[in-house]
């Protein structure tokens, strides 16, 4: 009985699982009454009682997974799983109830009265609604605790620190010009006072590597890729070239950037 909103025929189907489990608390839940001798029942031989309770629980899961399925395929209610199973429990019952009047009669050999017919229909009910909820509170607890939502992840720290007319451009690279930063954008460049290494580190968060001693690039803002003379050198988006020394060569290669 979990499901989410979902548009008319449009929900998952119920698993195996989900039957052989709802079918299962059925069983168990008729061996109990039958031990029991619930409703009266007790003046009947064990086994007879026994046959009774687990075939008549059995059926009523098999009825109420088939009216889970209709109520859910058809989206009534969206999320709110109570008011989905009231309405389960309002489509199981009548029908349940004339099986229950049948079936007494024909095991119990009592007489196949239509006046004793409504007097079924309390224990009927009551019986439904209890095993609707713990099949509702078996499918909850068997799929476990929802998921947490997942926290946005928070911009790298680096980018707060573009100007005002850089912000929110894709940053291509950083170039280090002594004691400044001339970070390269989609919206042209501008110069920061700070250091490569400590720019380097608050760039955790976008794909990228220092190419160079004086430079940091974005995987994502290469356009091209040019090899020679044991050397390489990447053109960004904006024409920029940028070169590639060889203690980092190795290790842009094995990261697949050329």
């Amino acid at each position: 009985m979990r499901r989410t909103s979902a548009a008319p025929n449009d929900t998952p189907k119920r698993s195996p699982a989900e039957w052989l489990r709802g079918v299962g608390i059925a069983a168990a839940a008729g061996l109990f009454m039958g031990l029991a001798g619930a409703f009266g029942s007790d003046a009947a031989p064990l086994p007879l009682r026994l046959a009774y309770w687990v075939g008549m629980m059995v059926v009523g899961g098999v009825w109420g997974h088939v009216a889970a399925g209709f109520v859910q395929r058809r989206g009534w209610f969206g999320d709110r799983v109570w008011l989905q199973a009231a309405l389960m429990i309002a489509v199981m019952t009548p029908p349940l109830t004339v099986s229950v009047w049948l079936a007494t009669a024909w095991t119990f050999g009592a007489p196949l009265q239509l006046a004793a017919l409504p007097w079924f229909f309390p224990p009927v009910l009551m019986v439904a609604a209890v095993m609707t909820g713990v099949n509702l509170l078996a499918g909850r607890t068997h799929a476990g605790p929802a998921p947490a939502p997942e926290q946005p992840a928070e911009p790298p720290r680096f980018l707060e620190r573009l100007p005002l007319k850089l912000r929110g451009a894709e940053l291509y690279a950083v170039e280090s010009e002594d004691h400044y930063l001339r970070l390269h954008t989609e919206r042209g460049s501008d110069l920061i006072l700070m250091r490569l290494s400590d720019a380097v580190a608050e760039l955790e968060g976008i794909e990228g590597a220092q190419t160079h001693r004086s430079w940091w690039v974005a995987k994502a803002a290469v356009a091209d890729v040019r090899r020679g003379d044991g050397k390489a050198q990447l053109t960004l988006k904006n024409g920029v070239e940028v070169p590639v020394s060889r203690t980092h060569a190795r290790a842009l290669r094995a990261a697949g950037w050329y």
